[in-house]
């Protein structure tokens, strides 16, 4: 069995993509417009992996993956990450934004407060916008102040941000900031 490879699977949003190296991810692809597109983008990404048969405990965090983008009520905490590629600051923040449940947000404001940078909003989205692993580290649970959206770096950009967020309830009236209470998810009462 090969230490690293990529592979495509099919979606409830179309085809997305993985790459791992040893015992742990190191990128996940959304769906580019078709098979061809997203296998291109995770090839330019990951230019020395071949595609390969992924190994079981792939097979497994892809299973999840799938489960989630069907609007199952998943938790991909335990999907084994390579965080070799990433920057110390990166690791923060992407380990911050790995830790929100499902279904609720965060602004970029308070990841950068919940990581000791008060301040750093807009250093947190760029690195969001590096993020290797979209889903699995849901950068898309991360929005603007205000209750604005926010960028999304992925094929689709704030469309398949909303996209992913509905299909995890996020934009539930009673979870939208204008309906939320003090503690910022909670129906005001």
């Amino acid at each position: 069995m090969a230490e690293s490879g990529i592979c495509l699977f099919a979606t409830a949003i179309g085809p997305c993509g993985v790459a791992w190296h040893g015992e742990g991810l190191i990128g996940v692809q959304l769906p580019e417009g078709g098979e061809t597109a997203t296998m291109r983008r995770l090839k330019r990404r990951f230019p020395d992996v071949e595609a390969q048969d992924p190994p079981d405990w792939v097979q497994a965090a892809i299973a999840d993956i799938r489960a989630l983008l069907d609007g199952e009520e998943v938790d991909l905490g335990h999907v084994p990450l390579d965080f070799s590629r990433v920057g110390r600051f990166e690791a923060a923040v992407l380990d911050a934004a790995r830790r929100i449940p499902r279904g609720s947000t965060r602004t970029y404001g308070d990841l950068a407060a919940e990581i000791g940078e008060p301040g750093a909003a807009q250093a947190v989205g760029q690195a969001l916008g590096r993020n290797p692993w979209p889903i699995v580290v849901p950068c898309h649970r991360i929005t603007a102040a205000a209750g604005r959206t926010g960028g999304f770096s992925a094929y689709g950009g704030a469309a398949t941000k909303l996209r992913l967020l509905e299909i995890e309830g996020a934009l539930a009236v009673e979870s939208l900031p204008l309906f939320a209470g003090p503690s910022g998810g909670s129906p005001a009462a």
